[in-house]
This record gives structure tokens, sequence and C-alpha cells, in this order.
């Protein structure tokens, strides 16, 4: 599977779930603190995303407001403000839209449906334009924007955009934030339409963080999509292990509450003798109050025994704090017999297993299960 960057959905609604109601005017849903919020959220992120017709009905400037924000991107080596992304199947869209003429930041256009051409010749030098074909695949656009550079994206909608990118599992944390009014308009926006979801009443969305703003509440879920997509970047990393007949390939990845990365390592990275879970938590200072609530992705089970060090993962995980591990495979019995699973969930820590990545792990490992050996 193509990598693809970390999806961050956004989006202020009613209480009955309304994103707009039917007037020309534009429905205010938050308030300035909120919106100070989403400019920090802006500010993290590489790249903004909304449809088309979110630019046809809002004409946004998708710009970070803050001006110390931009300074400190650019301090970062980064530009003052995300890259802008849309994506049509129509080609309706207006070259003097704020998205095009608004503040100094790249923009890109995913056409499909044969518009690509005409949109280049309208555009000129305003937006990269990508064919995507005859359908907009959202995977593919993923795909491309990673090439491009792009590790967190911010979609901010509208309806049809968060319903396609939700339907298709492919947002990893979605940030609500509910208004205290009803609107009731039949001729208004919700947030979401039909659709088969996969956070339905069987598998529950986790919640991160619920935050009162004013009058308004902001409830920060985490998805599914989340853990793979974080379990994935340390299967990725593991390929880059010095190779051994002695030991496994293992990469692994923290990442605090926030959905922001703190520290990654693999094995063998610094010294022959380096397990990967060990390199991640050297580079977090001890006493890091962030590693409380924080997430270790490791692609194997972390150690319960090992002859180079004196201290295995597991411990070395429990030490730090840490109280939740995603692994996608519990280490075979080739070298030792390993019971971190056990072990972490003996001690209170939550241990999340998908079994269905562990296949990538085996293969970047398969050396060590030869006939031969």
């Amino acid at each position: 599977m193509p990598r693809r960057p970390y999806v961050v959905a956004s989006a202020a609604m009613s209480v009955d779930g309304y994103l707009d109601d039917g007037d020309v005017t534009r429905l205010l849903l938050s308030n300035d603190a909120d919106f100070d919020r989403v400019d920090d959220v802006r500010a993290s992120c590489d790249a903004i995303l909304v449809g088309a017709e979110t630019i046809r009905r809002d004409d946004p400037r998708l710009l970070v407001r803050s001006s110390l924000r931009r300074q400190a991107r650019v301090a970062a080596g980064r530009p003052a403000n995300p890259w802008k992304v849309t994506l049509t199947g129509s080609g309706d869209l207006d070259p003097n839209a704020a998205f095009f003429t608004a503040g100094e930041a790249g923009r890109i256009v995913y056409a499909a449906g044969g518009t690509a051409g005409s949109l280049t010749d309208r555009l000129g030098d305003l937006a990269v334009v990508v064919d995507l074909g005859e359908r907009l695949d959202l995977s593919a656009l993923l795909a491309d924007l990673w090439v491009r550079g792009i590790r967190r994206l911010l979609v901010e909608g509208g309806s049809r955009i968060h319903t396609e990118f939700l339907t298709a599992g492919l947002v990893d944390e979605l940030h609500l934030v509910v208004a205290p009014f009803f609107v009731g308009d039949p001729d208004g926006t919700r947030f979401v339409g039909a659709g088969t979801f996969p956070h339905g009443p069987d598998q529950r969305m986790r919640l991160a963080e619920v935050r009162q703003i004013g009058d308004v509440v902001l409830a920060r879920y985490l998805l599914a999509a989340a853990d793979h997509f974080w379990l994935r970047e340390a299967i990725e990393l593991s390929r880059l292990c010095p190779r051994t007949e002695s030991a496994y390939a293992v990469g692994a990845v923290i990442v605090d509450a926030e959905g922001r990365e703190l520290a990654r390592g693999y094995s063998r990275e610094t010294d022959p003798n380096d397990h990967a879970e060990e390199v991640a938590l050297s580079r977090v200072p001890p006493g890091d109050p962030r590693l409380a609530t924080a997430t270790l992705y490791s692609s194997l089970e972390p150690c319960t025994s090992r002859a180079s060090r004196p201290r295995p993962c597991a411990e070395l995980t429990l030490a730090a704090g840490i109280r939740r591990v995603v692994i996608a495979w519990r280490e075979p019995a080739l070298f030792v017999d390993c019971h971190g699973v056990e072990q972490l969930r003996e001690a209170g820590a939550e241990v999340v297993e998908i079994p269905e990545l562990a296949p990538l792990v085996r293969e970047i490992n398969a050396h060590l299960f030869t006939a031969d050996r």
C-alpha cells in the first residue's frame, strides 16, 4: 500500500449536526478562541484540503492568520503557509477565488473526469493541476501528496469531502466542535451524508480530548486509521535496520496524545545491540509529561529477555511511563521466549495488536526463517 500523510479532519457543527443552514450568508458556528485554535492546527500541518464546492460557496483563504505562527514555520525551514489542496470532478473553479489569489502558498488541484487539461489552461501558474483520471481517487490523491512531501494534511470539508474521507477509512484524527444551538433547516448542510462508515457502533472511536472553548466544545477523536498509520511508519522504519542473522529488524515510533511524533528509532541504528524501542525512548527526555499519554508503536512485540543489555524493552517502556502500546506481530520464539504483551498488560498498559500488518514484519525478517539457518 502506498504511503500517505497523517489526515486530520476538522469541522464545526450545531448540536443537531449542521455545518450550515440554507441561507446564502454563512452560518457562524464557532468563536474567536476556537478560530485561534484552528489557526494553530493549520500551522502544524503541511497542507489544507477543501472541496471545490467549499471554494465556490465560502471562498476560504486557507492561510495561517498569526504572524508569529508563520514566522515559526519559516524559522523551522517550512513555508509561511501550508499548501492549499482541492479536488474537482467538474472543473468548475474560479481563478479569482481566494484559494488561488490570497497569500503566498502553494496550490494543488486534483482533477478527474477529463477536466485537467482545461483547468491547466485556465489556472496557468496559479496552481499545480494533477490528473486523477476518470474518478477522484482519494488514495491516489494522498499517495501523490506524500511524494510531494506532505506529511500532515488538514481536511476542512465540506460535507461531501468529510463523508468520502471518513467512509474510505482515510481519517486518522477528527476534531469536532459543537456549537450550543440547533439549526433544523431541511435545506441546511449536515456534517456528513449517508454512507458506510468503518466507525459504527461496533467500532467506536477513541476519545483523546474534550475541551470547552468559550461556549463551544471540542471533541478530539483518534480513529483506527491512526494506529494503522503510525504502525506502518514503524514497519517502514524497520527496513533501515542493518541486516543480521541473530536479531529481528524492528522499528518503533512514539506519538503523543496530540497525534504528533515524539521520537522514532530502529534496531541497530547507532549500536549493534540497539533495540528499536530503546532507541526511540532514548530520544525523549526522561520524565517528559507527554509520555504518560503517549503511544509506542512497535513493529514487533517489545522484548522481555535480552542478553545484550540489562533492561528489556517492555520494562523500559513501562519505566518511561508509557501506558499504551500498539504492535503488529508477537515475537516468534526464535531467539528467546518473549512475553512482552503479557508483561505490559499485567502492569496496566493497554496493548493493541494489529495482526493484519504482521505479514509485512515477517517479510522484512524473512531471512531469519530460512530452512538452512
